[in-house]
């Protein structure tokens, strides 16, 4: 029942945000980024009357608000479809190689990789590109990969009204890939498992299933 579900988020879970996170509208925001994204190019003696550079403050400053983490913003979470499971299918259903394209917010740099995620259906099912959608809603934000897969666990609980939901992610983080220690063939795997998920055969069914058992 969906009133045994934990609240989507809580206090370890949550992405760190001032309580005035949202007060100020995305023009406001777009232009005081570009302002320091500027001094910051400044300062690293880049020619900002260079036509290549001279608009890079302002490409920057949208392409944080708009598109990298856009996901910190509740007004930008995905609309859940729910249709009724006419079907009767009470097996798990598996979505696998969902693109996870978030930022490591240690060093706001890339963190790539893949998720598959699966729920066993308790009366509603959702719209297949809504999985997608809720994952990248996740990962647009600054992140760690663990609170990164609980929170997608968490909103697809929620959204299903269901316990019965696991979450893989496997990422490569450029912080490890193109900097410090620079290597570029290791990549990290996460998990959480609730519900059904919990039971080991219907675990490694859903591993199997995503290609990563």
């Amino acid at each position: 029942m969906l009133d045994t579900i934990p609240p989507l988020y809580n206090e370890i879970h949550d992405t760190p945000v001032r309580p005035d996170a949202f007060e100020m509208d995305d023009e406001t925001k777009i232009l005081l980024i570009a302002n320091h994204f500027e001094e910051i190019m400044q300062i690293l003696g880049l020619d900002l009357a260079d036509d290549s550079l001279k608009d890079t403050p302002n490409r920057v400053a949208k392409m944080y608000v708009k598109e990298y983490f856009s996901g910190l913003n509740p007004a930008n979470k995905p609309e859940i479809s729910l249709f009724e499971n006419r079907y009767k299918y009470n097996k798990m259903l598996v979505e696998k190689n969902i693109t996870v394209y978030s930022s490591c917010e240690h060093h706001f740099v890339p963190i790539v990789g893949k998720a598959h995620v699966g729920y066993i259906s308790t009366g509603k099912i959702i719209g297949l590109s809504k999985l997608n959608r809720l994952v990248q809603f996740c990962a647009r934000r600054p992140q760690v990969q663990e609170r990164l897969t609980i929170q997608i666990s968490a909103m697809l609980r929620e959204a299903l009204g269901t316990e019965d939901v696991a979450v893989v992610i496997d990422a490569v983080h450029h912080c490890v890939a193109s900097r410090g220690v620079g290597d570029t063939s290791s990549s990290t795997i996460t998990a959480e498992y609730t519900g059904r998920f919990l039971n080991s055969g219907i675990r490694e069914e859903f591993l199997r299933y995503a290609g990563v058992a």
